[in-house]
């Protein structure tokens, strides 16, 4: 991508996350747009915002289901930034108009006891360097028009990051296989859907030794106390003012969040 396009790209997303009015696809006028050109927006994307005083700290797996990746065409996740003004505590009341046209997906969280940078980071290394997990609740929602995202689109608007939920923090269970953690996923009290830690990847852990391998690949370490999300454990549920989500996890425990708006 030439460097002209980079930056008014980043700073469309920018005043579309600041004005709550989405953008139309950068890949509508330009399909041939590929993931390296969603990940160069991204980075300008996060210099503007992080010269508004926000922080990084961690980083979130996207299209980490199969399913997923075959409806974008790929084989491979994606990832974006963990702002710190995107991150909130167990039973918080999140304001629905923060968001453009969120939805709620369920999924574990790790917080890093110790530094992790690829390539050549193993599943049981970034088993070792995950100091605390919890269940978690993230808020996915686009700065592009209607959902009408493909590859470039979503990389570039952080990967659909709008906000993280987590539970209570514990030590990783000992002697506990996460690829068979299950969850259930409720609105309101109604079931509404299921998962597995298995989902992500085939395993969460898995979801770390990608995230530092590929981040290493591109010079950039994951630090001790970063979140890592590992990425949804069923499909995206449409979030409504008023809505109560809550996620029951096996061994995990419970997270919730309440929307408020009219």
């Amino acid at each position: 991508m030439p460097d002209q396009d980079t930056a008014p790209r980043a700073r469309a997303l920018y005043e579309a996350r600041a004005r709550r009015v989405p953008v139309p696809p950068f890949t509508d006028s330009d399909p041939s747009l590929g993931m390296d050109d969603g990940y160069a927006v991204q980075q300008e994307l996060v210099r503007l915002l992080l010269a508004d005083g926000d922080r990084v700290v961690g980083y979130k797996a996207g299209l980490t289901s199969a399913p997923m990746q075959e409806m974008f065409g790929v084989g491979t996740p994606d990832y974006g930034p963990v702002l710190a003004s995107t991150v909130y505590a167990d039973g918080a009341h999140v304001p629905f108009g923060a968001f453009i046209a969120p939805k709620v997906e369920a999924e574990i969280v790790f917080r890093l006891g110790a530094p992790l940078k690829g390539p050549g980071v193993t599943v049981e290394q970034a088993r070792e360097s995950v100091a605390e997990v919890s269940a978690g609740l993230e808020i996915v929602d686009s700065r592009i028009e209607d959902w009408r995202i493909r590859l470039a689109d979503t990389i570039a608007d952080l990967a659909s990051n709008g906000a993280v939920v987590l539970g209570r923090p514990l030590a990783p269970p000992a002697g506990a296989d996460l690829r068979l953690t299950g969850m259930v996923f409720r609105r309101g009290g109604e079931l509404i859907a299921t998962g597995a830690g298995a989902a992500a990847l085939g395993d969460p852990y898995a979801v770390v030794a990608w995230l530092a391998n590929t981040l290493g690949e591109r010079g950039v370490a994951l630090e001790r106390d970063q979140l890592i999300m590992t990425g949804a454990l069923h499909a995206a549920v449409p979030m409504r003012p008023g809505d109560t989500f809550t996620a029951e996890f096996d061994r995990l425990g419970t997270v919730t969040l309440h929307v408020d708006g009219a």
